[in-house]
């Protein structure tokens, strides 16, 4: 028998006993500290359940849609994100109960391939505006940001406009429908404005991304919420956060002209905490829907809350492997913990120190966590041994003669039982009792995860001497990709069709007159305007139809007020079951359309017109006697002669909206045009005067514009002379 081993086999346990020991107590201290946060939640839920909302309703959406839509403005950095932020636009045009916001994407010069995606996506969706930073990336997100707020407030400038907030989104977050219009009913009351962020859960076996799914669920369903109740204090996670124009403009001027620090690894975090230096008001805001279509659609599962599940909130997938948790982790620990402790340093506040020491305590938290686990695993394996070789060598257990750490397990058994309760709970109201049972294997996981994302955060420092010379790692995002073809040019689609030569394209594109090149040709004769609609729907990815704008149904004309027609320059022509049918002379955004179908409430598409129908129709249907003489006149030989097919191509070449001519003729960009088109109220003032009062053309642009749009009329007015 070799005693030698035995002894070994002794000591170890006497080290393992004081080991042991030691871990008891800390666990104990972190242990308590948690409990402190669910006592604290629990009592306040008790209090708002039986005093506030005995006396008051729950706020439901109804409050949301009483205040009118401001301006706001949603900034996405985007590295190596091909794919994504087209399905990002697409998502948000389809689903956001809200229309006037725009989406400013920074890109940056040496990556060709998502500026080329976004590029795709602006041509689809005008409210979506491409940034190239000024430095080759990757830099930091807070790098691409402050590039960003530099466009935006050109934008701004450049738009006669004023956003009232900032909104911080990734490029793979699937946003709330009523997210918009939360921020816009806070603001701007409140500065910085954070809801709830929900990882999209991954399948059973997926503990790494599951593991994210548990300490967000806990995170946002719990302490976050305390944090705000006790300390006034709420840190941005990074998406979901909206600021308002105020805390914008401060924290500018404290940079001089820079927002975000671009040294910082965790900038969203840091900036709660300097709004709140300033004296600004910040709120976590867990705001439910009642109607389950203005929530972000799950199934039920069992276990679930209808009310908890269906908050205003982020979805998004995190990393699903080892190496991706762990840089992101190790990035989330060195801004928070290294780089945190040195700019913010302590507060003057115990409660802002108290959650200051909940953040930071992860430097020794996780490494205490990952013991305990060890060692459970080493007296595990120990006692499994002694089970199954009976005849072996018998140690005294650990817990012997030890009443103290007795009594210190037991308190902390209790306390991981209330941790594994809480966590059950607050994941399985999100997401069901199948993902709450999980969350107990993969609380130890997370463990694993953190630790050695903490281990890499100290070796970055180390090896760099200074947490804020850590470079800035990329997280990897998942998103479905949407597929966005190449939009061929116009004059190369009718080339290939046959319809004009080389020479004709040419002359038309020189043409001393700047008009739209489809335009162009067809006041050349090349081509007809059912030819110009087949090749522009091509090119846009859309449906198109021959349209006599005199046929229409009457009834379908009622159900389209004068607003929304002459607003977006659509007519009603048809309708496929419940879903209205537009027509339009140009693309429609998805945007726009989301306006009509909500204002309507029923869904609505749009179909591409031949030149001059849609005109023609709305002047017709809609334009009361605001018409000349000539156009009457116009109006009054088409409406008797609409199925002379010769003559409605002839009178159709010469008709143009206000609005396509000024964009054709480059005075408003397209951009810009849309934005303006938002608060136009045709009812009350026409186009060229709210322009003009908007700034964003002069009186003697309005004028030279006038006089080219009344000289493609009387044209017009020429031939139905010439036929009356």
């Amino acid at each position: 028998m070799n005693y030698a081993l035995v002894d070994y086999i002794s000591y170890l346990l006497f080290g393992l006993k004081w080991l042991a020991l030691g871990l008891a107590w800390l666990m104990l201290l972190l242990g308590l500290d948690d409990l402190f946060i669910d006592l604290v939640y629990w009592g306040r839920q008790l209090i708002r359940r039986f005093r506030v909302y005995r006396r008051y309703d729950r706020a439901d959406e109804e409050r949301l849609f009483s205040v009118a839509e401001k301006p706001l403005a949603i900034m996405v950095p985007a590295w190596q994100e091909v794919g994504v932020v087209g399905e990002m636009a697409r998502l948000a045009a389809s689903t956001l109960d809200y229309e006037n916001y725009q989406i400013f994407v920074g890109t940056y010069p040496n990556d060709p391939d998502t500026q080329a995606d976004v590029d795709a996506v602006c041509l689809h969706y005008p409210n979506v505006h491409k940034i190239v930073c000024a430095r080759p990336g990757p830099t930091s997100k807070a790098d691409c940001l402050n590039n960003v707020i530099d466009a935006i407030l050109r934008f701004e400038a450049e738009a006669r406009i004023q956003f009232a907030g900032f909104i911080l989104h990734d490029a793979e977050d699937v946003i709330s429908p009523l997210e918009l219009r939360l921020f816009n009913y806070l603001l701007p009351a409140k500065d910085l404005i954070q809801i709830p962020v929900y990882p999209y859960a991954p399948e059973w076996s997926g503990f790494t991304a599951g593991h994210y799914v548990d300490e967000f669920a806990e995170n946002h369903g719990k302490d976050v919420i305390v944090r705000e109740a006790l300390t006034g204090q709420v840190p941005s996670a990074g998406v979901g956060t909206c600021f308002s124009r105020r805390a914008i403009a401060a924290l500018l001027e404290e940079g001089d002209g820079i927002a975000f620090d671009v040294q910082s690894l965790t900038e969203d975090y840091d900036i709660g905490f300097r709004l709140k230096a300033k004296g600004m008001t910040c709120i976590f805001a867990r705001y439910s829907v009642r109607d389950p279509q203005l929530a972000l659609q799950a199934p039920y599962r069992l276990g679930m809350n209808r009310r908890f599940a269906q908050v205003i909130c982020v979805r998004e997938h995190f990393p699903r492997t080892w190496q991706h948790a762990i840089r992101q982790k190790s990035r989330w620990i060195t801004g928070i913990v290294f780089q945190g402790t040195k700019n913010l340093g302590w507060s003057k506040q115990l409660g802002l120190n108290y959650f200051l020491w909940r953040d930071r305590r992860g430097l020794f938290g996780y490494l205490v966590s990952f013991t305990v686990n060890l060692l459970f695993l080493v007296l595990l394996a120990m006692w499994l041994i002694t089970l199954i070789f009976p005849n072996t060598w018998h140690f005294p257990s650990i817990l012997a003669d030890s009443p103290t750490l007795s009594l210190l397990l037991a308190a902390n058994g209790v306390l991981l039982l209330n941790r594994l309760f809480q966590r059950f709970w607050f994941v399985t109201r999100f997401y069901g009792v199948g993902e709450g049972l999980l969350s107990a294997p993969r609380m130890m996981w997370s463990n694993f995860v953190n630790f050695f994302a903490n281990l890499r955060a100290l070796r970055q420092v180390l090896e760099m001497g200074d947490s804020r010379r850590v470079a800035w790692d990329k997280t990897t995002h998942e998103f479905p990709r949407l597929g966005q073809p190449q939009r061929t040019p116009l004059g190369q689609r009718l080339l290939a069709r046959g319809l004009i030569d080389e020479a004709q394209l040419q002359a038309a594109v020189t043409s001393p007159v700047r008009r739209a090149l489809g335009r162009e040709l067809l006041l050349r004769g090349l081509i007809d305007s059912q030819q110009l609609a087949a090749a522009l729907a091509e090119q846009l990815d859309l449906e198109w139809l021959p349209l006599d704008p005199f046929a229409l149904d009457p009834q379908l004309i009622a159900a389209l007020p004068r607003q929304l027609a002459l607003r977006y320059a659509v007519l009603p022509v048809a309708e496929e079951g419940k879903t209205l049918i537009l027509a339009s002379e140009r693309r429609v955004s998805q945007v726009s359309l989301g306006a009509i179908a909500r204002q309507l409430k029923r869904p609505v598409q749009c179909r591409l017109a031949p030149q001059g129908r849609v005109t023609l129709g709305l002047r017709h249907w809609y334009g009361g006697r605001q018409q000349n003489d000539e156009a009457r006149l116009v109006l009054e030989v088409m409406a008797r002669r609409h199925t002379d097919a010769a003559l409605m191509e002839r009178i159709c070449r010469h008709q143009v909206l206000f609005g396509d001519l000024l964009q054709a003729r480059g005075m408003v960009p397209p951009s810009l045009f849309n934005q303006a088109l938002i608060d136009y109220d045709p009812e009350h003032e026409s186009l060229g005067k709210h322009l003009v009062e908007r700034g964003l053309i002069s009186e003697e642009l309005l004028q030279q514009a006038l006089r080219e749009q009344t000289a493609e009329q009387h044209e017009a007015y020429l031939i139905a002379r010439e036929v009356a």
